[in-house]
């Protein structure tokens, strides 16, 4: 009997023994989980978020709102968004005052870029070349693919579908590009690279709502 109960006592010492150290363990791993810091996100390190501010973000842009480039006033008719691999940007439809329509591309990867566009419906170049010239400038050969769009209403397109288009450079920065959506043909299109001081967005809404 004394043996049985010396054995029990024995096997209990050793039951509590190995708990102390689980929980001890379980401790030790819960205070380092604690002090371990946090992997925070990174974000945009070309984002100017002060400038987005002042001036509006251009990433944000929708149909309704102004936009003031070299401080004339256009309204935003409507918006095509296009993605080409892991590549997205957008193009807006403005008009001014006077009716006159032009597009404004703006692509955020990896620096924000921004383009005003011009159409030129009467120019008879055709994509293809390595290097074109039209209205007394040459452009080279800069990139060429097919992206998938989706667009609003008031740009005149199919709510989604293909866009193929070619574009060039001239050197100084002015842009030549060559689009064809859905079976259309090709449209022309001069562009000039703007400044971000060189625009100001006024969300739809008024002035007032740019913070």
């Amino acid at each position: 009997m004394n043996g049985s109960v010396a054995y029990l006592v024995t096997t209990l010492g050793c039951l509590v023994g190995v708990a102390g150290v689980v929980i001890a363990v379980i401790a030790l791993r819960r205070s380092r989980s604690a002090a371990r810091p946090q992997t925070a996100t990174p974000g945009d390190p070309f984002r100017d978020r002060d400038t987005d501010a002042l001036r509006g973000d251009p990433r944000a842009l929708k149909p309704g709102d102004i936009v003031e480039i070299r401080q004339v006033p256009y309204t935003v008719r409507g918006s095509v968004h296009l993605v080409e691999g892991g590549w997205s940007w957008a193009e807006h439809l403005l008009d001014d005052a006077g009716g006159v329509k032009r597009w404004l591309s703006v692509e955020a990867e990896p620096d924000l870029e921004m383009v005003l566009w011009t159409s030129e419906p009467g120019a008879t170049v055709t994509p293809g070349a390595p290097t074109l010239e039209i209205a007394g400038r040459r452009y080279n050969w800069d990139e060429s693919g097919q992206a998938r769009y989706t667009a609003t209403e008031g740009t005149g397109l199919d709510p989604r579908g293909t866009m193929r288009y070619h574009d060039y450079q001239a050197p100084g920065g002015a842009r030549l590009s060559f689009e064809a959506y859905g079976e259309a043909g090709w449209e022309v299109n001069l562009g000039e690279e703007l400044r971000r001081a060189e625009v100001m967005i006024y969300p739809q809404g008024g002035p007032d709502q740019v913070k």
